[in-house]
């Protein structure tokens, strides 16, 4: 493997979205909108005393009013949580377009070059609504358009300004741009939320697509175990005979061999019990309670004592040490990191912990040769394995969807004076008993 340690850290799970699509684009209309104020206020002021072309100052500041209103109501509406819908985007580009319509009414109608400006409306709708929406914002924009043709408020030109043909060729050119700028602005900031949107539904796939490779595992796992009690206690009771026959109980060598054969079976069954209470989920009536403190002290020491580093060191700082449940899952999570340390590196494994503002994290580091960048790539991926094994790679994997399945993080870097570096952030409420009662 590659040490290089200017790899940097890498999170095993995707930053979840915290609102949706339709929400973005809501604010993204919000702020169009108030360009659309800006924009509006300097072109009144422009053609009233640039082109001294009088304008009903009075009526176009209090549909200005109303207008602004209703963008402070839209940008209410973003605090609260309701998922905004299909609906609430076309009555608001409705109301946009009714605005826009009033402003034109009094300001020459069909004759006024902004009424492009309802093109703006239907790509909007066009691009955020569903199709039957799209289509009824066509119908809107249109009906609005045959109104100012039939009844308006012609401008009233100055005797020595500009004539309605010039003005209107001028007009046409500004409202050309002002479209163009604020399709570009806002059709490149809805596609990144559709990008955001595609990326959020690719990480659901993908985690969909791993919780049933999961269950599949343990359906696995549940049957290899059932099929594997009866053997074990077969030879738990063939090597109990064993023990008993005075040629072989009278050899001190092939005794003890026997002994150790009868507590290696043990284990076995052990583990088969470990792997049937799991794919069972008895957790509540097998789980223990325990604080973080004594919880994660034991899950070190009961690793040491299996496997015998020469040297381990476990570390901890806690601002407090809350009750837990024992959480089984965590605890083989933990055991798995720690085997993964000392494979890795076999002379020295360290297990730092520390619990601050109801966040739990735990540090697996070891003086290894470190990961490959493929590896923290992939990592949290089935089979992304360092070890060459057929089959392998499945123990991080699981890691990182028990991690995922308490709300928490796993991060994996190489450390800058050699070795890896995994870290598991877990919020302390996933592993409380009011939590997980």
């Amino acid at each position: 493997m590659d040490p290089g340690p200017d790899i940097q850290p890498q999170g095993a799970t995707p930053a979840p979205l915290t609102v949706g699509a339709a929400h973005k684009n809501l604010l993204q209309l919000v702020q169009l909108r108030w360009i659309a104020v800006a924009g509006q206020i300097t072109t009144i002021a422009v053609v009233e005393w640039g082109l001294r072309v009088r304008l009903p100052l009075g009526h176009l500041g209090a549909v200005l009013v109303v207008f602004v209103v209703g963008n402070i109501a839209s940008r209410l509406r973003l605090t609260r949580p309701e998922r905004v819908t299909n609906a609430e985007l076309f009555f608001t580009l409705t109301f946009d377009a009714l605005v826009l319509t009033a402003l034109l009414y009094l300001s020459g109608g069909a004759t006024n070059p902004f009424t492009a400006l309802y093109l703006l409306q239907v790509i909007l709708g066009a691009v955020l609504l569903e199709a039957w929406a799209s289509w009824a914002m066509v119908g809107v924009a249109c009906l609005c358009f045959l109104g100012l043709t039939l009844r308006y408020r012609p401008l009233l030109l100055p005797p020595d300004g500009p004539d309605l043909f010039h003005l209107y060729i001028h007009g046409a050119l500004v409202g050309f741009t002002l479209d163009a700028v604020l399709l570009v602005f806002f059709i490149s900031r809805i596609t990144a939320n559709l990008r955001l949107r595609d990326q959020r539904l690719a990480a659901l796939r993908q985690q969909a697509a791993e919780e049933d490779h999961i269950v599949r595992m343990g359906l696995l796992a549940s049957g290899a175990a059932h099929e594997l009690g009866t053997p074990l206690a077969t030879l738990d009771v063939i090597l109990g005979d064993w023990r008993r026959m005075p040629k072989l109980a009278g050899d001190p060598e092939l005794a003890e061999e026997i002994e150790d054969m009868r507590s290696e079976v043990a284990r076995c069954k052990a583990i088969v019990t470990g792997v049937l209470v799991s794919a069972g989920e008895a957790r509540p009536e097998a789980a223990g309670v325990s604080t973080v403190g004594r919880y994660l002290a034991a899950v070190f020491e009961e690793w040491r004592s299996r496997r015998g580093p020469p040297y381990a060191v476990y570390e901890v700082d806690l601002d407090h040490d809350p009750i837990i449940v024992s959480d089984s899952a965590l605890k083989q999570a933990l055991s798995n990191l720690l085997d993964n340390a000392f494979e890795a590196s076999p002379g020295a494994v360290w297990m730092r912990a520390l619990l601050k503002d109801d966040q739990l994290t735990v540090k697996i580091q070891d003086s290894g040769p470190g990961f490959s960048r493929e590896t923290l790539a992939e990592l949290g991926k089935p089979y992304n394995s360092t070890k060459g094994r057929l089959g392998g790679g499945l123990g991080l994997f699981l890691v990182v969807n028990v991690v995922r399945k308490l709300g928490g993080r796993l991060e994996a870097r190489n450390r800058g004076v050699g070795g890896a570096e995994v870290t598991i952030q877990i919020p302390l409420a996933a592993l409380t008993i009011e939590a997980t009662a």
